[in-house]
């Protein structure tokens, strides 16, 4: 690193010390004390110690520093450019300092943004032997999150009978995106746990609240997670302690909490909730909401659903069943709740066509539950069309007690049973592996080991591979099954501990997603091939999804593929090198660039295998084809036509669709922000288009205004109209006619009847016309991305 000549002031010698060079940013306190001085030009704020000094506005004021501004000390220099980089949306920290060489204070320093330099991994070689290093190179390396920013503030001591700074150079310019507002809170140097944070903190926890709890309170107190100013780890940290749960109530209570959460109409337009039986009386059975949040959800990641209801079991002693999803991260979402009281086939029949209302009427593609033989039932009758699975890690569970004496004397079968079920590759492998098992135990009679065997299509993952779970293992265990609300549901639980803390679930799980796609923008993951489709992967997916995909890539470093028939669909033979007997069978059509892998491993959990990317290794497909890129496990996962066909449901309630259209605005409007801010000329570009579709939407405010009078209007007449004989309004003139006789009556409504059934068919084929227009656009705005991006990258090549 270059530094400017040592120079001199006063009679004291200046010396560079550098300090706070690691990744980590420090940590800056609020704005102590700052002054500034007003001149009119630079040499005079420089010279003049006769300044008139006025108190810097609050932080959200739009002042940034400038040359000459002056702080009383080094510490309020700080907190003002920390309060401006969180206005701005970056993270800061300090870089270099200079001190005197006679007493050794510090008469310079240099605060830069957090993206500043380059990381340099000064220890790699030292560190190569640790553990988490494999052959000199780190297992899981660090995300890159420098990129050689420029933007800076540099204050000095004005001079040597001073102790007042002064701005001597103010750098604006980043070279990177900057954080909206809504996730500036996730940034480093912003995240600092103040002195009344602390207190709260300590007070909740001494009443037993734990870490999410707590960070709901903050929230709920500071008016919102970015008024905050730290994140569920900070406290986490401060704490160091266990979750508690200290609190209580009834069915009535949730009642209560859902009449008056449906009361606030602004808050909550489209909150759904719905009582089986009569919720003012005795007769009351189940109940189940959705709020807002939950039927967008649905929207977007509604192709696979988890009915979880362990919590009505001992573990939790609370009849509750939510129903969650799995979001682009991979992360929990949550679908709705049912409050479980009444648990007949009726009932559960009731639940899924409630729910499947408040979804919009648009069932899952699968649905999880557990084993049991009532929600199958009601799922065949409701759901005929979803693939229904049941939890093996349930079954499992069910094993420990249905075969507890097996267990105790034998070892080694509880091993063996699930590497039968995990492990086998096909049908007929699990088939002769599970007989093998029973009869070397001797458990052919067993009931229940016979009843799991004829439920084995529903559960067995061989039988289940064909079906989309959004699962990326089918070995192990769903982050998103039984957690969505783990911390917030347990052992001493009661339905009136969960209503209170409902809403601290939802917006932890809220938090958790914002982080994550704050982490998806704003670090660069380490590429570990040379490969362009590694960086198409890492351009197209989220973080967490590309990481999944990452690691399939490197793999096929390891495996060969081998031609076994070759026609218009050639065949290759895919193994591991030096495991041959456990080989993977891969057809691959290379005119339609379509591949099916006896793994099933795209089939199952939406992105591609090993062995099929082995194969487009050796036939030199160097990017992922569009139709191999699902949308649900992208970064725009939530922009564009909602979930292709369930667009035209939700935009149904015009109050629902107003948290759509934002969405889908801002989504659109960020793309301006990523392509305006590259060059001067495409910024020039996009601020006028903007201000161009400015001025058309206030134009269409203006006539949307008028014509919303005119509709009202219209309405208004045809509602006096319509206190008069005749009924104009509706195109008819009843009130001149003779009445009908009782036949000329019931042939009329038969006429009627078979014309509305007419038109009910016209409706659904129209519907399911337009559907598939979108469901098209939608296909073809995501191939034509990666189009893009393939020829992107072809470009880059061909210029290196």
């Amino acid at each position: 690193m270059e530094f400017e000549p040592l120079t001199q002031l006063g009679n004291e010698v200046i010396e560079f010390d550098m300090i706070g060079l690691a990744d980590d940013a420090m940590d800056i306190d609020h704005p102590l004390n700052v002054v500034v001085d007003v001149h009119d030009d630079e040499d005079h704020l420089l010279h003049n110690s006769t300044s008139t000094t006025t108190t810097i506005p609050p932080p959200d004021a739009n002042l940034e520093p400038f040359e000459g501004m002056e702080f009383e000390s080094e510490e309020a220099a700080k907190a003002f450019y920390n309060s401006y980089a969180r206005r701005v949306g970056f993270s800061t920290r300090v870089s270099m300092s200079r001190r005197s060489r006679r007493d050794g204070a510090i008469i310079q320093r240099s605060f830069v943004c957090a993206k500043e330099g380059f990381r340099v991994d000064k220890d790699k070689d030292k560190d190569k032997d640790k553990p988490g290093h494999v052959d000199g190179r780190v297992k899981r390396p660090r995300a890159e999150t420098r990129v050689g920013c420029k933007a800076m503030l540099v204050v000095k001591i004005q001079d040597s009978h001073s102790a007042r700074w002064v701005v001597s150079n103010f750098v604006r310019d980043h070279n990177h995106e900057l954080v909206p507002p809504d996730k500036v809170h996730c940034l480093r140097s912003h995240r600092h746990v103040s002195g009344s944070a602390k207190s709260l903190i300590d007070t909740l926890q001494g009443a037993g609240i734990g870490p999410s709890g707590i960070m709901s309170a903050l929230i709920k107190e500071y008016g919102g997670i970015s008024n905050v100013g730290f994140t569920e780890r900070d406290c986490r940290n401060y704490m160091r302690s266990s979750r508690q749960r200290t609190l209580g109530g009834d069915t009535q209570l949730l009642l209560d909490y859902l009449r008056n959460r449906q009361a606030v109409a602004e808050k909550n337009p489209s909150l759904f909730y719905a009582v089986q039986g009569d919720d003012e009386d005795q007769c009351m059975s189940n109940i189940f909401w959705a709020d807002p949040k939950a039927r967008t959800n649905y929207t977007y990641f509604g192709d696979t659903v988890t009915f979880d209801t362990t919590y009505r079991s001992n573990r939790y002693r609370l009849p509750f069943a939510p129903f969650t999803g799995v979001n682009h991260h991979g992360q929990p979402v949550l679908f709705g709740c049912a409050l479980l009281i009444n648990e007949s086939e009726a009932s559960f029949v009731w639940l899924f066509k409630t729910w499947l209302e408040a979804m919009s009427g648009r069932p899952p593609v699968s649905i999880t539950t557990d084993h049991d033989r009532v929600i199958r039932l009601a799922v065949t009758q409701v759901l005929p069309e979803t693939r229904h699975r049941f939890c093996k890690w349930h079954i499992f569970k069910e094993c420990q007690e249905k075969l507890s004496h097996v267990l105790s004397e034998h070892l080694n079968f509880e091993a063996e049973l699930h590497k039968c079920v995990n492990m086998t590759e096909s049908i007929e492998e699990f088939e002769s592996c599970w007989f093998s098992l029973i009869d070397r135990y001797d458990l052919r009679e067993h009931e229940w080991l016979q009843t799991i065997y004829v439920d084995r299509r529903q559960w067995v993952p061989v039988y289940l591979r064909d079906t989309f779970f959004a699962e990326m293992s089918i070995t192990q265990r769903s982050d998103s099954i039984n957690s969505y609300f783990d911390g917030y549901v347990n052992a001493s639980t009661t339905l009136q501990l969960f209503v209170k803390q409902y809403e601290k679930a939802l917006e932890s799980r809220y938090e958790k997603e914002v982080k994550a796609d704050y982490d998806t923008i704003n670090a660069a993951p380490v590429l570990k091939t040379p490969s362009p489709m590694e960086k198409q992967a890492a351009e197209l997916y989220t973080r967490k999804l590309f990481m999944k995909f990452q690691e399939e890539l490197v793999e096929t470093m390891t495996f060969l593929a081998t031609k076994v028939d070759e026609e218009v669909i050639t065949t290759y033979q895919v193994a591991k090198f030096g495991e041959n007997h456990k080989a993977y069978f891969v057809s691959f059509n290379i005119h339609e660039m379509k591949a099916t892998c006896s793994c099933q491993m795209f089939e199952f959990s939406g992105l591609l295998c090993r062995h099929i990317l082995t194969v487009f290794r050796v036939t030199n497909v160097l990017t992922l084809p569009s139709h191999y890129v699902l949308k649900r496990w992208t970064r725009n996962a939530k922009s564009g036509v909602i979930l292709e066909e369930r667009a035209s449901n939700l935009l149904n309630g015009s109050r629902e669709s107003l948290t759509v259209r934002y969405n889908n605005l801002r989504n659109e409007a960020l793309k301006f922000v990523d392509d305006g801010v590259k060059t001067a000329e495409i910024y020039n570009v996009a601020v006028g288009a903007l201000q161009e579709a400015a001025n058309k939407v206030a134009l269409a405010k203006k006539n949307s205004g008028k014509s919303a009078f005119v509709n009202a209007t219209g309405r208004e007449d045809c509602l006096h109209q319509g206190s008069v004989a005749t009924n104009t309004c509706g195109g008819h003139q009843s009130g001149l006619e003779q009445p009908l006789s009782v036949d000329e009556q019931d042939r009329r409504i038969q006429k009627l009847a078979h014309q509305l059934e007419r038109a009910r068919r016209k409706c659904e084929v129209y519907r399911a016309n337009l559907l598939s227009v979108l469901k098209d656009i939608e296909d073809q705005k995501l191939q034509l991305s990666v189009k893009v991006q393939n020829i992107k990258l072809g470009m880059k090549d061909r210029s290196e």
